[in-house]
């Protein structure tokens, strides 16, 4: 039989037509039936099939390359290795099965079972013992198998690819194609969606129903595989489920989100984002609209990823919110296909639900029956749409096919009857007989010529694709990493720049009877100055709403009511819902009660912070991340005096002040990052909240609140000198200390001891607070040149990935502006025992430490003056 597909554009039901401006029309494939009734002859006939099928498609190829179209040439050479392949007898077969049904002769007969004249038996699901209670339409059965063909297409062509060195990504979605019809339960412009790289379908459903054309739809999956520069979900740098974020995504939280490789890290947004959805309704006046149904947020797995921390945290939230009555829409869909790549399931997943209580409903669906899945799916997300309240779908009887990869060694635990039997196991012709015996919903021929169109279609987006440029731009790496930077302006230099003799604010009260407070008090004021502002900001941590650990959110629940918001203590779900609170159009502030905490959350850190990256700018998380219980104390122990920033990724501006001034001054300037999209965390020392006297009882360390002026804002490259000489003497400093947060006021202390021993004098040395440690400050960079030696004294533990400065040293050096008499001292490389501080940086290692800085220039013989003339 030839297919008609060549002569004809697509007119099958009605459907969006394959547009042929982009990717150009190719004559459908043609392809034999098989008839071979055993697994050895079929094997060698599919083979003999897929090097006719290739040959067709090259010859079409190459006559259609004078008008236009896209060369098809990297399968050039590989006629053996792509026959060869599961996938490729898979479509074949399926192609075969799906033309012999169409011949008169082999009719089916009312089980739905084909006769016995046709090789292809293929049964339709059962439908459930209670039925369906919900029926698709004609138009959602042709939508859904056209997803489920798609879907099914390009993993062939994705395997295709990766074979022929075009491709870089092979995990596969085949046996859940007819998760497709799930897509139908969802609102494609309200929801939230976050789907398991196994879990294509879902998407390509949802993406029709929004009205694309499925070229369009197929050209940008194919981009994704062949990490294409124009792949719109991630632009190259990943392959990953999602389509084009618009604006109205953005405000509201709807639509795709990027799931990574991470198993499980998409759950705890997901949970974020459903929480978010009633906060940001009450705040933001675009997140409510009455025109549209309820949002959800609907998130998928595998049931290997089922037994991931990620998951299981994710779960317990929301299991704790439908126990607190809180609002929380979100619906987890679970397929069990009884393998996590090697290892197996064996059922696991409906005992562990069996044990789950009554806080969330659950529904099975019958994975292999895409009635059943539309049903069951609009059952829970109109559940969670009603009661705003968490919902569980378990899709099963779903068998894994090909592998989980193509690099599965799927010899190495299975059977080769295991593996024919999986391979064997195609759920789209049960569908078709589904669609065309019980549903009425077109005829064989069609849906034969339906699929061999998208199958043409998917191999011109993957010839298309394999063309287009790929990242070859390491600048374009740094400037997808975050946001880009508000700037704000610099400090006046009599701002940043001061003496610890001078008591400019006069003691407790300055002229204008404002009282000078301990930096404690100055942040729980910057945090209402910032919920007063800002409608959009949340404050969000663990005891919050009572103060917190060190009551720096005294208050604030009782003047900000619902924007102040305890969660359990579960770092890994506080950071997920802070993710998912800035999805929805909130800013929110997380607090982490101790740094150690971090540790416990980290992966999901790492998830916030890379996602700027992964979506190609178009998924930021602005938030800012308050990270307490840093560096020095006598209490809690190494759990809560952590002294280490191990967690310091590419995304993330961290920075550490050491005095509540400059706290207010920095987080002015943090909130306006945050809110265009940049993550910025603060790391607070325990030791400076309540610090008073640097000396004795000089009350040095208390300053007045900066009033809220647009001068009054501290951006990432301001430092602060702390001289001993007023500025214009300044000529005498010769040596400089750089540190931040402790490190200052241990540094100050350390000069007075190095004064007092009489190795210089006290206008020589100055003090100079790097608060940002992400980055070189500008400020850092035009001023560490005019000395003649620099200490850098950093309050972490020295070696590798635990401290701040001793990245920038190299870096300085490279930049030429490093004195060439420079050295370094930290806290000691190891853990901080209760009730001691023996452990942290202390005044004896910044005195040592300079003092070999001090020899050294007068081994050197000194070039203060000469530098100084140098820099102007």
């Amino acid at each position: 039989m030839q297919s008609s597909a060549s002569t004809r554009m697509i007119r099958l039901f009605e459907r969006p037509v394959l547009r042929r401006h982009a990717l150009h029309h190719l004559p459908a494939m043609s392809v034999p039936a098989v008839s071979s009734t055993t697994t050895a002859t079929a094997a060698v006939a599919s083979a003999s099939i897929a090097a006719r099928c290739f040959s067709s498609t090259h010859s079409a190829a190459a006559a259609g390359s004078n008008s236009g179209a896209v060369p098809n040439n990297y399968r050039s050479g590989m006629e053996k290795e792509i026959e060869a392949l599961a996938e490729t007898k898979a479509r074949n077969d399926l192609s075969a099965f799906l033309k012999s049904s169409a011949t008169p002769g082999l009719a089916h007969g009312p089980t739905g079972r084909v006769s016995t004249a046709n090789p292809f038996h293929h049964d339709v699901p059962t439908p459930p013992p209670d039925g369906y209670r919900h029926l698709m339409s004609p138009d959602q059965i042709r939508t859904t198998l056209d997803a489920a063909m798609a879907t099914f297409q390009l993993h062939v062509e994705s395997r295709i690819a990766a074979l022929c060195g075009r491709g870089f990504y092979t995990i596969g979605p085949c046996g859940e194609e007819l998760l497709s019809a799930a897509g139908h339960a969802l609102d494609p412009e309200t929801d939230a969606v976050a789907l398991h790289y196994r879990h294509l379908g879902v998407s390509l459903t949802r993406q029709l129903r929004q009205g694309r054309d499925m070229e369009d739809i197929l050209l940008d999956r194919a981009r994704g595989y062949c990490v294409s520069r124009n792949d719109p979900v991630t632009g190259g740098v990943h392959c990953a489920i999602g389509s084009r974020v618009s604006d109205r995504d953005l405000e509201i939280g709807s639509g795709d989100y990027v799931v990574t490789s991470t198993l499980a890290s998409q759950c705890p947004p997901a949970v974020g984002r459903a929480l978010g959805f009633s906060v940001a309704s009450k705040l933001l006046p675009q997140a409510e609209d009455k025109s549209s149904s309820r949002p959800i947020s609907f998130v998928t797995i595998g049931d290997g990823s089922m037994h991931n921390a990620h998951f299981l945290s994710a779960f317990n939230l929301a299991r704790h919110a439908r126990f607190r009555r809180i609002k929380c829409p979100v619906v987890f869909g679970i397929t069990d296909n009884g393998i996590s790549i090697s290892y197996k399931t064996d059922g696991y997943t409906r005992s562990l639900f069996n044990l789950r209580g009554d806080e969330i409903p659950m529904w099975a669906a019958n994975g292999t029956d895409m009635l059943d899945v539309y049903d069951k799916t609009l059952r829970a997300t109109e559940y969670s749409r009603k009661k705003a309240a968490p919902s569980l779908l378990l899709y099963k009887d779903i068998t894994r096919r090909f592998g989980h990869a193509a690099t599965d060694r799927q010899f190495a635990y299975l059977t080769e009857d295991e593996i024919l039997g999986m391979a064997e196991s195609d759920v789209i012709s049960s569908a078709v007989v589904q669609a065309v015996e019980q549903q009425n919903v077109g005829t064989y021929a069609e849906w034969a010529d339906r699929f061999e169109e998208i199958g043409v279609a998917a191999s011109r987006a993957f010839d298309a694709a394999s063309l287009e440029p790929k990242i070859t731009d390491r600048d374009d790496m740094m400037s997808v990493v975050s946001q880009p930077m508000v700037q704000v302006p610099r400090l006046p230099q009599d701002k940043v720049t001061e003496s610890v003799d001078r008591k400019n604010e006069s003691g407790p009260k300055n002229n204008n009877n404002k009282k000078a407070e301990v930096m404690r008090k100055h942040m729980t004021k910057v945090l209402a100055e910032t919920l007063d502002k800002y409608p959009d900001v949340v404050y969000l941590g663990e005891d919050v709403e009572h103060g917190g650990y060190y009551l720096v959110s005294d208050g604030l629940a009782k003047k900000y009511p619902g924007r102040v918001i305890d969660f359990p203590p579960d770092e890994t779900t506080l950071l997920g819902a802070a993710m998912g609170y800035s999805q929805a159009g909130l800013t929110p502030i997380v607090e982490i009660p101790y740094a150690k905490y971090l540790d416990c959350g980290v992966d999901t850190f790492y998830e916030l912070a890379i996602s700027n990256w992964l979506t190609n700018g178009q998924r930021p998380n602005g938030m800012i991340v308050r990270v307490q219980g840093f560096d020095r104390g006598v209490f809690g122990g190494n759990f809560h005096t952590h002294n280490m920033l191990s967690h310091m990724p590419p995304g993330v501006d961290v920075v550490c002040f050491s005095n509540g001034r400059d706290y207010v001054r920095g987080f002015r300037n943090a909130i306006e990052q945050a809110r265009v999209g940049r993550v910025v965390v603060f790391i607070d020392c325990t030791n400076l909240l309540n610090l008073r006297h640097l000396r004795d009882k000089d009350r040095r360390w208390e300053t007045l609140y900066p009033p809220d002026d647009v001068c009054e804002i501290m951006g990432f490259d301001d430092v602060r000198t702390y001289t001993s000489s007023l500025p214009e003497d300044r000529m005498n400093a010769r040596f400089a200390i750089v540190t931040y947060g402790n490190g200052v006021v241990t540094s100050l202390q350390a000069r007075a001891s190095v004064v007092d021993k009489g190795l210089v004098h006290e206008d020589e040395v100055d003090v100079i607070d790097c608060p940002y440690l992400s980055g070189i400050p500008k400020g850092l960079k035009e001023v560490i040149g005019c000395y003649d030696g620099v200490l850098f004294a950093d309050i972490c533990k020295e070696g590798p990935g635990s401290n701040a400065l001793s990245p920038m040293i190299p870096q300085l050096k490279k930049d030429d502006v490093l004195p060439s008499n420079w050295d370094f001292v930290a806290a000691p490389r190891t853990y901080n025992p209760l009730g001691s501080m023996i452990t942290f940086l202390n005044e004896e290692d910044v005195v040592e430490g300079l003092s070999r800085v001090i020899f050294r220039a007068d081994e050197l013989g000194g070039s203060h003056e000469v530098a100084l003339k140098t820099m102007g």
